[in-house]
């Protein structure tokens, strides 16, 4: 099913009639990276896309097919290009929403992951800090 949408560049099913994303395949992380990179340079192969995510070729595939579902992004080929196979993919106005909604969610993750790391930091100090003076 998916190979159609990548060769047409159209995404052929609404939004509401799809079966939701798991959100295990990728984390707010992972999303907001790939949408990135689409946003920056969307001319990227899926083999450069999975070089830069970390992941796998088939899961890159996955991902941007999921996309494309969703509407977040659209595959043109190139028109002058020599590999046919080539795609640009552009964010859509949802896709650039999700982005942002994923940025939102992985800053407050991160930011959880800053004070509990603060905290662990802290009391670390404190206790070298105990053990030095009672030395």
């Amino acid at each position: 099913m998916h190979e159609h949408i990548l060769d047409a560049g159209l995404n052929p099913n609404p939004e509401h009639l799809l079966p939701p994303m798991p959100e295990h395949i990728l984390d707010d992380e992972a999303r907001f990276r790939l949408l990135g990179l689409l946003t920056d340079n969307p001319a990227l192969s899926q083999r450069q896309l999975a070089g830069e995510l970390g992941i796998s070729l088939g899961k890159v595939n996955y991902c941007l097919n999921a996309l494309l579902d969703r509407g977040y992004v659209k595959a043109m080929n190139f028109k002058n290009s020599n590999n046919k196979r080539g795609y640009l993919y552009q964010l859509t106005p949802t896709g650039i929403s999700a982005k942002a909604r994923a940025a939102k969610r992985f800053l407050a993750r991160k930011q959880i992951e800053y004070e509990r790391l603060a905290q662990e930091i802290e009391a670390l100090r404190q206790e070298t800090s105990k053990q030095t003076n009672a030395a």
